[in-house]
């Protein structure tokens, strides 16, 4: 039990963190709207250090590009939050990184922010494994009330996908 974290986003973190252990796996995540939340989730349990290699917050595009080698031409066609720049953003985590896996998370949390287009809770997941030219992309419309509901649910999903 953490007093930091809701019970569900540690008990996530600790089957992430256990599971990956048991296979030898190390992980790693590029975060940009949960600002470092997954990352802090999982570093929370006791023994993180043998399956958390890095985390990236790369709020920024800025950082999006120098941190994690995204291009400003994907940025600018497709926008911070989309498919193609959490694909990036993957791809740039899992090679900038010792991790077997890396996911990414990109996303407007609000309660600014959003447009017609990509609505607040607009967030999207990407996941790469090394070794594996496929990095899956999905974009999803969470339903949270507020800011903090929604970096939670972003952050939950990302864990499920570090997942073996």
């Amino acid at each position: 039990m953490s007093a930091l974290f809701p019970s569900d986003l540690y008990a996530l973190a600790e089957r992430v963190i256990a599971e990956n252990k048991a296979q030898g796996r190390m992980v790693s995540v590029a975060e940009s709207c949960t600002g470092g939340l997954v990352c802090a989730a999982l570093t929370e349990v006791a023994g993180s250090s043998a399956v958390l290699d890095r985390g990236f917050v790369t709020y920024s595009n800025e950082a999006k590009m120098e941190m994690l080698g995204v291009h400003a031409d994907i940025i600018d066609s497709f926008g911070a939050v989309s498919p193609a720049t959490a694909w990036a953003m993957a791809q740039g985590a899992i090679t900038r990184s010792r991790a077997d896996i890396a996911v990414a998370i990109s996303g407007i949390a609000g309660p600014g922010g959003g447009s017609e287009m990509k609505p607040v809770g607009t967030v999207v997941f990407a996941c790469a494994q090394r070794g594996q030219e496929n990095v899956n992309a999905e974009q999803k419309l969470l339903d949270g009330q507020t800011r903090t509901e929604i970096r939670h649910q972003a952050a939950i999903i990302a864990l499920e996908l570090l997942l073996p």
